[in-house]
């Protein structure tokens, strides 16, 4: 029997899509949290009663399906009906000849231009990781303070929870170490995986950590990181190896070895390319890395009857042994999608919420797709948790938006295929390993809406401004992680999501940070005393300008039929 710890429910700040959305003619402008964007373009029929993304009351408390904190300016009306037209888009103005922020969005643009408008994981995909101009493969500018184009730190974009304190990664390392205990002490096999290790701070906490325990120091046969940022690879290899270090070619990547005991790294820009080993017992590692997955976006509108869609011949029907609730017929998904902000756009025109107006005028806006897409005819009706929102009656359902991430997916059905195996892909004698994930959403089992952000110097910019200078995100849907799971491997059970301050306070963060206080007074410096006692607060601060809330810990361990429990989760150390 398979179990799952019960969910935690918390408050999260959701955080809202910025509204800037015109497509042509026969596009309908999508409205926001924020507001309604509007275009001045001749071509373009404005929309008398626009659609927009509040949702009902019913909708947004603690026991629903969909998740979005933020409160709209304005009640919705009902959408009038229209009758469904062909994908066709028209490009009004030579966008080739248009002034772009960046190298990036003029390539985005001149893409739009010749398929019309593309979809948001689409969009994000080319901003975070473009071969030319991608914010992870070298669009970031160097300067005096950051001659590394690095995001990381204060010069950079963003903090993250191990750049903050050494105590996060170190705790990480022993929550590891205690599984690794619970698991029989393997003697061999061991390997450590990260993906998106940043700058590799995360992964020298924990293997500096690891080596104070010499059993699964010496198990420890290799470690993988998957980075696709070709300047974050050589970050974490100075790091992790050494200045002097060097990367060779292998088969999946490139290796070196660790300054921790000589053991290898190898480093690779995806998770399929790491080998899936029966024997092994595989460690695995994301701290903020689902958040920068691609996501899709959808919102529910009311057609014609006669216009209810058919699923294309070519689309294989993935029916679910749980019978579907019944649906309303005049119902259908509509996916938004990314185009081109009308020329001459400004934040005031666009209605761009004043916290994001310190970045230049958005290149890009989402636009509702007038017909279904072939995202929206299968993905929110991909499992049983997103086909009973149609179930909900019309005045609930109409207008509410979700966002799906089929690389979510993707990524937690390999995670769970080589700590409980599969059939034919993994064929384990026994479940082994562990997965750890930390990351930002909610905790109540609701699907995220309307939650892509960008940031930018630390500050919150647009998301549609500065293709790839803007590093991207969207809240994790925890819940999905945890079906996927379950439904990859019979050989697995998951715990969680549980809050940060929890797991943190559970692991002991409060006593580790305090031998280091310690340690500190007794050199003097009441500075670094103050330094060390803010940043572990902050990790476990569930205020609002602390982590401890916002950022939740999820693990999937072995099936072990409800016997235990892991550490940082309601379970002890297994000695």
């Amino acid at each position: 029997m398979r179990t799952a710890s019960r969910v935690l429910k918390s408050a999260h700040s959701a955080r809202q899509l910025p509204a800037s959305l015109t497509p042509r003619s026969s596009l309908r402008p999508f409205r926001s949290l924020s507001g309604l964007a509007h275009s001045s373009r001749p071509s373009i029929r404005p929309c008398t009663t626009p659609i927009a993304l509040t949702l009902p009351r019913q909708l947004l408390s603690t026991t629903s399906p969909l998740r979005n904190e933020s409160k709209p300016k304005e009640e919705l009306k009902d959408e009038p009906k229209q009758e469904e037209i062909e994908l066709e888009y028209e490009i009004d103005e030579d966008l080739s000849e248009r002034k772009w922020s960046t190298p990036l969005a003029k390539t985005i643009a001149e893409a739009i231009e010749v398929t019309g408008p593309i979809p948001l994981a689409s969009y994000m995909r080319m901003c975070l990781t473009a071969d030319l101009g991608g914010y992870y493969t070298g669009a970031l500018p160097a300067s005096e303070a950051n001659p590394e184009r690095d995001p990381f730190g204060a010069a950079g974009d963003f903090v993250t929870s191990p750049e903050i304190s050494q105590v996060f990664g170190e705790l990480c390392g022993v929550w590891f170490v205690a599984e690794w205990m619970a698991q029989g002490r393997p003697a061999t096999g061991v390997e450590l995986m990260e993906l998106g290790p940043g700058r590799g701070t995360l992964m020298d906490d924990m293997l500096r950590t690891m080596q104070r325990f010499p059993g699964i120091a010496k198990a420890l046969e290799r470690v993988y990181l998957v980075e696709a940022s070709p300047q974050l690879r050589q970050a974490q290899k100075r790091l992790l190896c050494g200045d002097e270090a060097v990367l060779e070619g292998c088969e999946v990547g490139w290796k070196s070895r660790s300054k921790y005991g000589g053991v290898e790294i190898v480093w690779t820009e995806s998770i399929r390319a790491v080998p899936m080993d029966p024997s092994k017992t595989p460690f695995i590692i994301a701290h903020e890395f689902f958040d920068a997955l691609p996501i899709h976006a959808f919102q529910l509108v009311s057609v014609p009857a006669s216009s209810d869609a058919k699923p294309s011949p070519i689309i294989t029907s993935v029916s679910s042994p749980t019978p579907s609730p019944p649906q309303n017929p005049n119902l259908q998904w509509r996916e938004l999608l990314v185009s081109p902000t009308p020329p001459g756009s400004t934040h005031a025109s666009l209605n761009t919420p004043l916290s994001e107006r310190s970045s230049p005028v958005p290149d890009f806006q989402l636009t509702l797709s007038p017909s279904p897409t072939k995202h929206s005819l299968y993905l929110p009706d991909s499992t049983p948790r997103y086909r009973r929102l149609k179930s909900l009656p019309p005045q609930q359902a109409l207008n509410a938006t979700i966002e799906i991430c089929p690389d979510l997916f993707s990524h937690t059905t390999n995670i769970a295929h080589r700590i409980g195996g599969h059939p034919t892909l993994n064929p384990k004698p026994h479940p082994s390993g562990a997965a750890l994930i930390l990351d930002y959403g909610p905790g109540d089992g609701s699907i995220p809406t309307s939650t892509l952000r960008g940031i930018r110097r630390h500050r919150r910019v647009s998301p549609f401004s500065e293709p790839g200078l803007v590093d991207l995100s969207a809240d994790v849907d925890f819940q999905a992680i945890v079906d996927t799971a379950l439904d990859a491997s019979e050989g697995v059970e998951v715990h969680g999501p549980v809050e940060q301050a929890f797991f943190l306070r559970a692991m002991g963060i409060a006593e580790r940070a305090g031998e280091i206080v310690k340690k500190v007074e007794a050199m003097g410096d009441q500075k670094k005393k103050g330094d060390v006692e803010r940043a572990w607060q902050r990790l476990v601060d569930r205020g609002p300008g602390g982590m401890g809330r916002v950022y939740k810990a999820l693990a999937i361990v072995p099936e072990a039929g409800g016997r235990r429990r892991p550490v940082g989760f309601g379970g002890d150390v297994v000695v």
